[in-house]
């Protein structure tokens, strides 16, 4: 049985990005990435919404200012296979599926039907998702940044979580995992 998985990085303050967008020092650095590339290694598939599969399509073409993280995190993304929940998208590329209609019905479906940790990938579709009780697991990697507004974690109120673990990622972030209480 599948398990959905909502992880992203946040401010301090609870937003994943800030007015204006990302400050460029926003980017994990390179023991965080590294933490990123294990975890999509790992990964049975991914979830996305519109806009951040739009984003992780930067990862289909090798960049040549890419290090070897960056070649490492294209060579565990490519092949996995991504769901793409969009009314806007009318095609998507290599190992994905274009997702329309009963959300619900779809994501219920993959969790039955994919073995493993599925990664949901955009603030939108977890907070859908969220409202149905589908995410069995919320992974917040607490950043010091302090944005003062922005687009954030949660767009609206949730049932009661319980904290189930906490460590240290990488140089500069505290990650906390928790689940429907």
């Amino acid at each position: 049985m599948g398990k959905l998985v909502f992880g992203m990085m946040q401010s301090l303050d609870g937003y994943i990005a800030g007015p204006s967008g990302l400050p460029p020092d926003f980017r994990p650095g390179p023991k965080l990435f590294r933490h990123f590339v294990d975890h999509v290694s790992g990964l049975a598939g991914i979830l996305y919404g519109t806009h951040m599969y739009e984003v992780m399509r930067y990862w289909d073409n090798d960049h040549p200012e890419w290090n070897e993280n960056a070649h490492d995190f294209a060579a565990a993304w490519r092949p996995k296979p991504k769901w793409v929940v969009s009314r806007s998208l009318q095609a998507v590329g290599a190992n994905a599926t274009l997702v329309s209609g009963d959300l619900e019905a779809f994501a219920r479906r993959l969790k039955a039907d994919v073995e493993g940790e599925i990664d949901v990938a955009g603030a939108e579709l977890a907070g859908s998702l969220s409202a149905l009780g589908l995410i069995d697991e919320y992974r917040l990697y607490l950043r010091p940044f302090v944005f003062g507004g922005g687009k954030p974690y949660f767009a609206a109120a949730r049932p009661p979580l319980r904290l189930v673990k906490t460590d240290l990622v990488g140089e500069d972030a505290a990650r906390l995992i928790c689940v429907p209480a």
